[in-house]
């Protein structure tokens, strides 16, 4: 067998076993690619099953004097190691190669995270004269009142919607379905846009049920997403790296600066683990140290 086959297999184990999307899929076989660019680039006829630890060594060292920074260079060894794991697991190879490479050590970088102010700021900079306008305000503050990513906000169903009972029900990584409560002011604002989106001229049929649409009826893209709030940021003077994902952070941040249980913050985000919650933890110093004067007993 040669690289395609191999990697052809693992993108069905991926996608049936796994249940990952197909941007996922993609992710990895990009970080496989990698390696088979660099065994081109060094004019090695080598398949899967011949690849060492000096292969991936040298291709390390080749993508980092590329310019790899040690997040990507990270992303690309945690690629490779699924891709022999699984290699392993169906008896394909004897030898896991991956065995003795260490992951690149990088540092956690800490997202950037708005005030309510800046996030009510932003908000109230919409122009509601304009025909996106209320659309683009129930973006935002769905954004933040649920913390969905993207892709489950360009994903929102109508009937997903139980605005009566306070929760929507969101498609998250590999088909996984929960259930989010969202606040009032979203709940408004909602109800406010969709007389605006059920009268658009033309609704296309793949798009019936979404919630969020453009001009000619269709499904929001992710960049779409992404080009209205860097133009809103952009508009109101906000300085900040602002993204769709800024409010996910902030949703969760300020959830937990409130007292909000990590868990029920976990179960509300679609993480599986714990710990990618606790990345939004990263609360301030003196946030930290107010509560351990407030609770710690040896403090009073």
């Amino acid at each position: 067998m040669e690289w395609n086959d191999y990697i052809k297999d693992f993108s069905a184990f991926l996608k049936l076993e796994k249940s990952l999307s197909k941007n996922s899929v993609v992710a990895y076989n990009t970080d496989i690619l990698k390696l088979v660019q660099y065994l081109e680039y060094k004019s090695l006829d080598v398949n899967p099953d011949q690849v060492n630890a000096a292969h991936i060594s040298g291709m390390l060292q080749w993508i980092n004097e590329l310019g790899a920074s040690p997040r990507t260079q990270a992303r690309v060894v945690s690629g490779i190691k699924a891709f022999y794991r699984f290699l392993i697991i169906e008896e394909k190879i004897a030898v896991d190669p991956t065995e003795l490479i260490e992951t690149p050590k990088i540092g956690r970088k800490l997202p950037d995270v708005l005030s309510v102010e800046e996030i009510d700021k932003l908000i109230t900079g919409i122009d509601l004269s304009k025909a996106e306008g209320h659309r683009n305000r129930t973006i935002l503050e769905v954004l933040y009142s649920c913390g969905l990513r993207v892709s489950e906000l360009t994903e929102l169903k109508i009937s997903n919607l139980y605005l009566d009972k306070g929760f929507i029900r969101v498609i998250g990584k590999g088909d996984k379905e929960r259930l989010v409560p969202i606040g009032g002011k979203a709940i408004r604002e909602i109800n406010n846009y969709l007389p605006d989106r059920n009268s658009l001229p033309e609704i296309q049929k793949d798009s019936n049920d979404i919630l969020f649409l453009n001009r000619r009826g269709k499904k929001l893209t992710r960049v779409m997403i992404f080009t209205i709030i860097k133009d809103l940021a952009k508009q109101t003077g906000l300085k900040k790296h602002v993204s769709p994902h800024t409010f996910r952070h902030s949703f969760a941040t300020h959830l937990i600066e409130g007292g909000a249980d990590l868990r029920a913050v976990q179960e509300m985000l679609g993480h599986e683990s714990i710990l990618t919650t606790e990345i939004y933890t990263h609360l301030d110093r003196e946030y930290l140290r107010n509560t351990i004067i407030s609770f710690h007993p040896r403090s009073r």
